[in-house]
């Protein structure tokens, strides 16, 4: 069985690397920007009031040196902006602008459709049983 396994794996893996390569492409050849930029839009969508940076940095599981110079350019674009951390000089929440808001949009949007359509070939029982099945891995990660 763990022959098996590890063959799933590999085709898990083949599977997310090229659909991840294909979004990579369509974000950089129709908008303009990188997955890693998508990203950090997409997590700070879902934080009205912003993040710290390092919430972001954990959030993402990507360096916090990576995520500055990510929000730096975002900041520098008008998508974002930082705000200091009341009671704490050091730390800032990094923030979307009202066009940082509209730009995820329009790129999550576009996303959507693009996994829609490269997984179009699964119909709606074929995702929902992937799903399900996929989820049963989420207690296994701390299994020796």
């Amino acid at each position: 069985m763990s022959k098996t396994r590890l063959r799933l794996w590999l085709k898990l893996l083949k599977t997310s690397s090229r659909i991840e390569a294909e979004l990579r492409r369509r974000l950089r050849d129709e908008y303009g920007t990188t997955l890693p930029r998508f990203d950090v839009l997409a997590a700070l969508s879902r934080f009205p009031d912003g993040l710290k940076m390092s919430a972001l940095s954990d959030l993402l599981r990507v360096s916090n040196g990576n995520v500055t110079g990510i929000v730096d350019r975002l900041t520098q674009d008008g998508h974002t902006l930082r705000v200091a951390v009341p009671g704490d000089r050091r730390a800032q929440l990094a923030r979307l602008t009202p066009a940082g808001q509209s730009e995820f949009a329009k790129l999550a949007a576009a996303h959507e459709t693009w996994l829609d359509a490269l997984l179009t070939d699964l119909d709606a029982d074929d995702v929902a049983i992937l799903y399900d099945l996929l989820q049963k891995t989420e207690g296994t990660h701390n299994a020796q």
